[in-house]
């Protein structure tokens, strides 16, 4: 692994443990030591934002100053954005609030937490990283979402949503056992707030009654046009934010923050005072606003801000997403740039095949947590509108759901990420493997996903899948043959099951119109060789091939296999390829705990232990991996073809039947 670039290590210390108190310390003194750059009255500065290095430099600005301040941060947004690809509406939409809440709060000092955070260029344009952003999701370049270790002024990592008030009422307690005078900021979406932890978070919160401020950044959108009752809820709200005179009135007479709401909101209720709405793109408007909010004196207060997602930028204004989420793009038109045909992606194959099934089958039912397009379940639900249910950012609900689902005959399909899916581990292990529920799990984004980096990373499910008792779990080795799994799935009506997919396109083969169901346990030989066998799960098929045509040319003659199945495992397959071969290599996009440990077992299991010694398992190294290509990820993780063959010659070199040519070849790496 010496040879990995340095941005996939740089940070495994900060992560492989908690931080100690030392560590924590030195966070608190890092803070600061950082020059708060409030002017006295009559400093302020004329400054662009080339001139910004950090909020204490925003700070010395005139109020009169901020609105040119938002167009600079606006258009270099979105110039920036349109080189690197990435998030773009989200942060477009939050521009104005995010001057706003480094212009009023003494950051880093005063916490201020991001939702998600995919909204954060602009947060990171003026903390000291503008330059970088060139960089954005590059490999050694800064990540997409905010994380600890790259900045003070980032106090909580975030990429998936829900956990701002949580982590923010953590900060807020830690504050007042330590008697300090900090701020806690936490900005939440209204997608983000639909998820369950979210209303979690505002229960605990209204209960503890501690000094903290929560913004409401409600643009009526998610990733997807967003769904549930709290749309209603909202949208109510927002119908009531009264004209800019109205509002600047009520300021004026109000040494607080009104509400607009005209009763008690549930906010309220919960012990949460509420404010609002308003409007997020007057930066007048949001700096006194803000201002009151941190003067607010005691307990919770939740700040109703209404931003439009995509603003400023009239083509992500126009696009039914807002331009959620790019690739690089003409800055005048808007076009984003297309990628040279080539083969379908596998969630598009996966559409095609839920499709084929539910046309036959009409108990087939579909479900995705906030994620119809990601998933392609907008494409099913064209086709099925009926039978396609999204439960919002709520991937725990999701499974319950699709588990109740199951109990009346329905076949349901949830179609969710492999990192999100890690949210609804407690719902997968009672609500579906413990009740035996037919519950059908398609993984998408499983492995190496790229510049979203490890938050996004879908390493983990076969391990935190293949521990539960009678899950069937599969691993698409091409589009072909994840049209067979979704077939597979399809029929499997007495225990659960999933099939995981990558990230990206398939490898151009012919797709039937409709998949075929497999033995189910029973994998495949793709080549057939004599010395050395390598059994790939899922996506690594196309490297497992490239291995051993290399191998080939040193004279290594390789058979490769397909599992197909990681559970229940092909014992059969194993025991041909172990006995009948020198070495054994498995091979997987997964973490330790998975694949391999099945294989593991089943060696076990069949008393084959006096084989183990030819076991070369290859997996996921221990170590977080950053954002970066996923061909890079690949290679620094010594999962691509060429540190495949370095690990099969060495393995050979340990067995006493290894040929001169084979050693010599082996001596040299």
């Amino acid at each position: 692994m010496s040879n990995a670039p340095d941005h996939l290590h740089r940070h495994d210390a900060d992560f492989a443990t908690p931080p100690g108190q030392a560590a924590t310390q030195e966070l608190h003194d890092r803070r600061a030591a950082v020059p708060r750059g409030r002017p006295e009255p009559g400093e302020q500065h004329t400054l662009g934002l080339g001139d910004i290095d950090s909020p204490a430099d925003l700070r010395r600005l005139d109020r009169a100053d901020l609105p040119r301040l938002c167009d600079e941060v606006r258009a270099d947004l979105i110039d920036i954005v349109s080189t690197t690809g990435g998030h773009l509406g989200a942060g477009l939409g939050v521009v104005e609030l995010t001057v706003a809440l480094h212009y009023v709060y003494d950051t880093p000092r005063d916490i201020l937490i991001w939702d998600v955070s995919h909204q954060c260029y602009p947060h990171k344009m003026l903390t000291g990283r503008r330059a970088d952003l060139r960089r954005l999701r590059m490999g050694g370049g800064p990540s997409g979402f905010t994380c600890r270790t790259e900045s003070i002024y980032d106090p909580f990592g975030a990429a998936h949503s829900s956990t701002s008030i949580s982590a923010a009422l953590g900060f807020a307690t830690a504050r007042d056992i330590a008697a300090q005078d900090s701020h806690v900021v936490a900005v939440i979406g209204d997608g983000a707030l639909s998820g369950g932890m979210a209303f979690e978070g505002l229960n605990n919160a209204g209960a503890e009654g501690r000094r903290m401020v929560i913004v409401l950044n409600d643009n009526n959108m998610s990733i997807a046009p967003p769904s549930g009752a709290l749309v209603s809820l909202l949208g109510a709200l927002r119908a009531r934010m009264p004209a800019a005179e109205t509002r600047r009135a009520a300021l004026a007479a109000n040494p607080g923050l009104p509400s607009f709401a005209g009763e008690r909101t549930m906010f309220d209720q919960l012990g949460i005072t509420y404010a609002g709405p308003f409007d997020g793109h007057d930066i007048g408007e949001m700096t006194e606003v803000l201002s009151r909010a941190r003067a607010h004196a005691s307990g919770p207060l939740i700040v109703h801000v209404i931003t439009r997602k995509g603003k400023g930028y009239a083509p992500a204004e126009a696009a039914t997403d807002c331009y959620h989420g790019v690739v690089k793009f003409d800055v005048a038109s808007g076009k984003q740039a297309k990628s040279a045909a080539g083969a379908p992606s596998y969630t598009s194959v996966f559409a095609k095949a839920l499709i084929a099934e539910a046309t036959a089958d009409p108990r087939i039912v579909a479900v995705t947590a906030a994620m119809p397009t990601g998933t392609g379940l907008d494409t099913f639900g064209a086709a099925f509108p009926d039978r396609t249910f999204d439960a919002g950012i709520a991937e725990q609900h999701a499974v319950t759901f699709a588990a109740g689902l199951a109990c009346q005959g329905f076949k349901p399909f949830a179609a969710i990420y492999s990192t999100f899916l890690q949210r609804a581990y407690d719902q997968i292990v009672h609500d579906v493997a413990i009740q035996r529920l037919p519950v059908r799990f398609a993984i998408d984004r499983a492995g190496f996903v790229g510049a979203d980096g490890i938050t996004h990373q879908g390493f983990y499910d076969v391990a935190y899948l293949g521990c539960l008792p009678d899950f069937v779990l599969m691993a698409a080795a091409d589009e072909t043959e994840l049209m067979h799994m979704v077939a597979t799935a399809a029929a499997i009506d007495d225990r659960p099951c999933a099939f995981r997919y990558p990230r990206g396109e398939g490898r151009g083969l012919p797709l039937p119109d409709r998949g075929t169901p497999l033995e189910i346990g029973r994998g495949r030989i793709v080549r057939e060789g004599e010395t050395v066998a390598i059994l790939s799960y899922g996506a690594t098929l196309d490297a497992a091939l490239e291995a051993a045509d290399r191998l080939g040319s040193y004279g290594v003659s390789v058979t490769v296999a397909d599992a197909r199945f990681a559970k229940p495992i092909d014992d059969r397959l194993l025991t041909r390829l172990i006995a009948g071969h020198q070495v054994l290599v498995t091979l997987e996009h997964g973490s330790i705990g998975g694949f391999a440990t099945q294989v593991v077992d089943s060696l076990v299991r069949q008393q084959l232990e006096e084989h183990m010694n030819q076991l070369v398992p290859i997996y996921l190294p221990p170590h977080l991996v950053y954002h970066d290509t996923p061909a890079r990820q690949i290679a620094a993780c010594g999962l691509d073809a060429g540190a495949i063959v370095t690990r099969v010659l060495e393995a050979l070199c340990m067995t006493p039947r290894v040929s001169a040519p084979v050693r010599d070849v082996a001596a040299m790496l």
